[in-house]
């Protein structure tokens, strides 16, 4: 049981997820450059690089961020995070994540989840997913690793408050899952 929750590198079958500090920025822009990624996001513009170079910069971003990469060839796949740890609760989220499109529909953002949740659950009960209602990609995604949606969200986007479907996954729940 993890007691005081720190980012570590992980990895699996198919992928390595790298802590974010240190990553080099254009090869991670190289994955973010591409406009399809961010068509269902509430950011639709982060493609652009000086938009995506702020979303990067951002320290609380940094905080428990990781560069997603392909473990047979070591290239950047895309990036994942952490996000709204609460101990008392015993809880965290998962978000912010993408991945270059030819990893769209496949085992590699399953990977990367089972990763993060394997991870997250030797510290707490329960993990929380939030989903823009447009990002239809990301829910379907969501639901294939078993997240049920749980309620509605509203995330702080650009100083407003946005909507988002929150979905959740519960500890004894990943632990029924099939392998």
């Amino acid at each position: 049981m993890i007691t005081d929750f720190k980012i570590q590198e992980l990895e699996n079958q198919l992928v390595r997820l790298v802590p974010l500090i240190g990553i080099d920025f254009e090869k991670i822009y190289k994955v973010a450059s591409d406009p399809s990624i961010w068509e269902q996001h509430p950011a639709s513009d982060r493609y652009q690089k000086e938009k995506f170079e702020s979303y990067f910069n951002n320290a609380p971003c940094k905080q428990w961020a990781y560069v997603a990469l392909d473990r047979q060839t070591g290239e950047v796949i895309g990036s994942t995070r952490y996000y709204d740890y609460k101990p008392a609760e015993k809880s965290l989220a998962i978000g912010y994540t993408f991945l270059a499109r030819e990893y769209w529909g496949g085992a590699y953002n399953q990977s990367i989840k089972t990763a993060l949740l394997d991870y997250a659950f030797q510290a707490v009960d329960r993990v929380y997913f939030h989903i823009a209602p447009a990002n239809i990609r990301s829910q379907k995604a969501t639901n294939k690793i078993g997240a049920q949606k749980v309620g509605d969200y509203h995330l702080e986007f650009n100083g407003q408050k946005l909507l988002h479907f929150e979905y959740a996954i519960e500890k004894e729940d990943w632990g029924l899952r099939s392998e």
